[in-house]
């Protein structure tokens, strides 16, 4: 069996960014308004800081209007609320994304409860949360979808095209990624098994999946005979590990070098679902901005 083929999210998120640039060119055109988009940062997470600033810079080069505000990590949290109130108010905000994590003095699950449905392009809110759950397959997804698992589904779709019929099995029940992902098969007419640390025989249940979607924080912990021959693997891992000359790479909750001769479409790490959270945080901006515009959802 031939290698697989890699699912090239880095092409794939280039090419989406390209198509929001044209959507929000066209949006100034018809109706006069600008994606804004805020960004909230409490702390000085190394990490956090150079996510938050790649965010700022898409958008500006979208042509999208960026706010970044940077708060200390002793912020309090009723500060943290008053900000998010200001912006909920702001009429040049589209779409408000609060990095997290959040330092401990604050409650996350008030904080994101607290950012307007509307401008909630992370899609956490439980509000979207709640229409993602009962939305009907074939409905337009016209309010916001998580990001990561909104762009492990338009791999899918470009892959495999349609996925229903398919068997997924999802290896993760996380609130930001397994359990939106689920959700979104199930929306594309898939038959949906949801996986975690206490399932038994995992590698079993693995083997009979179609698609398989692993999101489970552990590095290199599929290995290739968990398998299925000719599945599609989406990778949704990027883990940090310790090489022997003392530096570092990453890598993926699946062993990329075992699952290549094995499967038939496989996302590496880095490179695969990655760059696709920041496409697809665009794309919801634009699409709450749309929203707010009266205009109907149109997939760009």
């Amino acid at each position: 069996m031939a290698d697989a083929k890699r699912i090239d999210g880095k092409a794939f998120a280039a090419d989406l960014r390209e198509r929001v640039g044209r959507g929000v060119a066209e949006l100034k055109v018809a109706t006069g308004m600008t994606p804004g988009l805020a960004t909230v940062l409490v702390g000085a997470d190394p990490a956090s800081q150079v996510y938050v600033r790649s965010k700022g810079k898409m958008a500006a080069e979208l042509g999208m209007a960026s706010f970044d505000h940077r708060l200390p990590a002793e912020t309090a949290e009723e500060e943290l609320l008053a900000l998010v109130a200001t912006l909920n108010a702001d009429p040049a905000v589209n779409g408000i994304l609060v990095q997290l994590p959040l330092p401990k003095q604050i409650d996350t699950s008030r904080v994101l409860l607290a950012v307007d449905p509307d401008k909630d392009v992370d899609g956490f809110h439980p509000i979207n949360v709640g229409r993602l759950g009962s939305i009907a397959p074939g409905a337009p997804l016209d309010f916001p979808v998580p990001c990561t698992p909104l762009g492990c589904s338009m791999l899918l779709a470009d892959a495999l095209g349609s996925l229903a019929g398919r068997h997924a099995v999802v290896v993760g029940r996380s609130n930001l990624v397994g359990r939106p992902v689920a959700q979104l098969l199930l929306r594309a007419n898939c038959t949906v098994t949801i996986a975690h640390s206490h399932t038994r025989d995992l590698p079993a249940l693995c083997r009979l999946a179609d698609i398989l979607v692993v999101a489970i924080g552990r590095p290199e912990f599929v290995h290739g005979d968990w398998i299925r021959p000719g599945a599609t693997v989406i990778d949704v891992g990027i883990n940090r590990v310790p090489t022997v000359d003392g530096k570092s790479r990453l890598v993926g909750d699946v062993v990329f070098a075992e699952a290549l001769p094995v499967a038939a479409h496989l996302t590496p790490v880095p490179g695969g679902v990655g760059p696709m959270t920041v496409a697809c945080l665009m794309y919801n901006t634009l699409q709450a901005t749309r929203r707010k515009a009266g205009l109907p959802f149109v997939a760009v």
